[in-house]
């Protein structure tokens, strides 16, 4: 450990004397293709390439910008109009079997979490990308035997997009666009960086879940006379790991986009007041169960569906819980007697023999035998999140539900039964409790819950297997930098996975004290930065014509889903408010300002009178954006799917409107 720390020392040293070198260490090829209509494209190396042989001039310029270099194409029309894409590839010196990757909100290590049907490795070691994939326009490798690596950041243009005929193949763009690319390759011996413009995706498109399709090149038009400039930041910097390698990238990307808040539309409470109704009209009660609707509903219609999930994409129970205490605020008396009867239903019908929740239930289908019941940890974890908040309130209000409680101390002593020798829960498991999938990766969604019993209950045994999850976190998730499998729809690299982190270690954080607390600080921070690195820090582009553009969305403060599900959604629970008390226990403003940016941004597309945001009911929030050239099946990049589930979204920005819950919980 000596030696690779001095090692690092010596290479920030390097580094930080001779910056500017070392910003151009590494050599810049570039490239052009030239396309006439109705012919293929012929591509020019404009190292070799006579300057008299192109319909363009391009000048290419690299300036010193302190311990970067600012790498700069101007493309300029002679005497016609012409249509091109220009590339550029940085070589890096690194041997392709010494590194990982970092696309922020899209690529982490090789995607080797990911299926071959999505971008990663099993399918290819090169891969070019629409900026607007990134949450962060940025291309970057880590070599982990130097330990330094090499970042290209896009700087923007104006934001534009514009729309092409075909999905594959090349296609000129149909008007002005500001849409490059960006992408490496590590077939060969050595790595390069790439990065371009307009964009091209290779060699495959990602489109739909688990959907590649034949690459596409785009052509951007240049009038006679008329040119383009496209700019890219070049930056070197050491790392003693990949982990810190992902948290400077960020803080760099952080720095230079510099995102502002978005003027807020509504006021928390008026978003409250308005999502309120979605607890009205939601609400089900011609079953045993009784619950508000939360998924499986048409954005055109938004009628209730006949399916239930108790967590996840319904999160029936904790939306109970919002109204009852919702509607006991503001006097809808309505609001929280509906509340009331989903959890007795629950209290009487939700519960299989071995004492879980029924996590699914289609009532078209029926209640499933308890032998075919399939479970999640994270959904009974949410649940028992859901449950205790409501008993917590109902005792500040003189109510005690003993059955309620006999219920949910056996469902965590069932949870400690469940827990493996290492620490980690199966990701589903049967009502038995014998696996289904016993991957680790959903873990840290158990925490949370854990430590709730320990303080509601004051059974020390549940904090104990609440430490005994985050040792198993440490050593095989946050330590590797390996954040995958938490959601349910798919089994890969993704945002909620590092959001569980986070919240696990902040929530052990909250009844430790001393060296121990601060460990847990720690290890929430780490994981901090890979949760934060899913979230837009600037606005893409739409093309004319796409809802979400013509709306005036700004993405900033929205956060990308995962690889398999490449697009933006509003999941945040309480991520704002744990990044916030990050920001300042670790003295970080930029996490206080990612909270800032996240509460700023993420209520614009509220369904109201008059700007139903393409929503049929008012207040039930749209569950997710087709940001990119990426959708679920149905109306494309800038719409919704016609499918959509607004009880989790319901959830998720309640929670962020709540920011005092867990800490109110959590206090002594």
């Amino acid at each position: 450990m000596k030696d690779k720390t001095l090692r690092l020392l010596l290479l920030m040293i390097l580094l930080a004397v001779n910056s500017a070198v070392a910003a151009n260490a590494a050599q810049i090829k570039s490239h052009i293709s030239i396309k006439q209509p109705g012919n293929p494209a012929v591509t020019y190396d404009l190292q070799t390439t006579p300057p008299e042989a192109l319909p363009l001039v391009v000048t290419t310029r690299q300036v010193a910008a302190g311990n970067e270099t600012i790498y700069e194409v101007t493309v300029k029309a002679r005497q016609q109009t012409v249509y091109f894409n220009f590339g550029a590839e940085l070589a890096t010196s690194y041997r392709s079997a010494d590194c990982e990757y970092y696309l922020p909100g899209f690529w982490y290590h090789r995607n080797l979490r990911s299926p071959k049907e999505a971008p990663s490795f099993h399918t290819s070691k090169s891969w070019n990308f629409r900026e607007d994939r990134m949450s962060a326009p940025l291309t970057s490798v880590y070599n982990m035997e130097t330990g330094d690596g090499w970042g290209v950041l896009r700087l923007l243009d104006t934001a534009a997009d514009a729309l092409t005929c075909h999905q594959s193949g090349e296609e000129i763009l149909s008007g002005e666009s500001s849409v490059g690319y960006l992408g490496f390759d590590g077939e060969q011996t050595e790595v390069e960086l790439c990065f371009g413009y307009p964009y091209i995706e290779t060699p495959k498109r990602y489109i739909r879940k688990l959907t590649l399709i034949p690459p596409i090149t785009t052509f951007a038009r240049l009038k006679a006379g008329e040119s383009k400039t496209i700019r890219w930041r070049v930056k070197r910097l050491a790392a003693n790991d990949y982990a810190s390698f992902v948290s400077q990238m960020w803080e760099y990307c952080f720095d230079v986009m510099d995102p502002q808040p978005v003027k807020p539309l509504y006021s928390p409470e008026e978003m409250k007041a308005q999502m309120a109704n979605y607890f009205r009209r939601a609400y089900v009660d011609r079953y045993p169960l009784k619950y508000h609707s939360g998924h499986g509903l048409h954005i055109e219609r938004c009628e209730p569906a006949p399916i239930i999930q108790v967590g996840f994409c319904g999160r029936v129970l904790l939306n109970a819980f919002n109204a009852i205490e919702y509607g006991e605020q503001t006097a809808q008396k309505d609001l929280a007697d509906n509340g009331q009867a989903i959890m007795e239903s629950f209290l009487k019908h939700g519960f299989t023999q071995a004492g879980y929740f029924y996590d699914d239930i289609n009532y078209n289908i029926g209640v499933p035998d308890d032998n075919a019941v399939v479970h999640s940890i994270r959904q009974q974890s949410e649940a028992i999140y859901a449950v205790l908040l409501y008993l917590k309130y109902e005792k500040e209000q003189g109510r005690r539900h003993t059955e309620w409680e006999q219920r949910i101390h056996r469902l965590l002593d069932n949870l400690l039964g469940l827990l493996k020798d290492d620490g980690h829960y199966a990701r589903k498991f049967h009502d038995d409790g014998s696996d289904i999938d016993s991957s680790g990766g959903s873990t840290p969604s158990a925490t949370s819950a854990l430590v709730m019993g320990y303080r509601y209950f004051g059974d020390k045994h549940y904090l104990a297997a609440a430490k005994h999850t985050v040792d198993y976190l440490e050593q095989n998730i946050i330590s590797k930098s390996d954040y995958f499998s938490s959601t349910l729809d798919a089994n890969c690299e993704d945002k909620e996975a590092a959001i569980a982190a986070v919240t696990a270690t902040y929530y052990l954080a909250k009844v430790t004290r001393g060296k121990e607390q601060q460990h847990y600080i720690d290890l929430c921070r780490q994981a901090a930065y890979f949760a934060l690195s899913w979230y837009y820090l600037w606005d893409i582009p739409y093309a004319p014509g796409q809802m979400l553009g013509d709306l005036g969305l700004k993405t900033r403060g929205w956060g990308n889903v995962s690889v398999e599900n490449n697009c933006a959604d509003v999941f945040v629970f309480e991520l704002a408010h744990i990044v916030d008390w990050l920001g300042k226990t670790c003295n970080e403003p930029r996490f206080t300002r990612m909270n800032t940016l996240i509460n700023s941004s993420l209520n614009q597309l509220l369904p109201v009178k008059g700007r139903l945001c393409g929503i049929a009911v008012e207040g039930f929030y749209p569950e997710f954006i087709q940001s990119t050239d990426w959708d679920y099946g149905k109306n494309g990049r800038g719409f919704y799917n016609d499918i959509f589930a607004p009880g989790w979204a319901t959830a998720s920005l309640w929670e962020l409107y709540s920011p005092n819950r867990t800490d109110h919980f959590l206090e002594k």
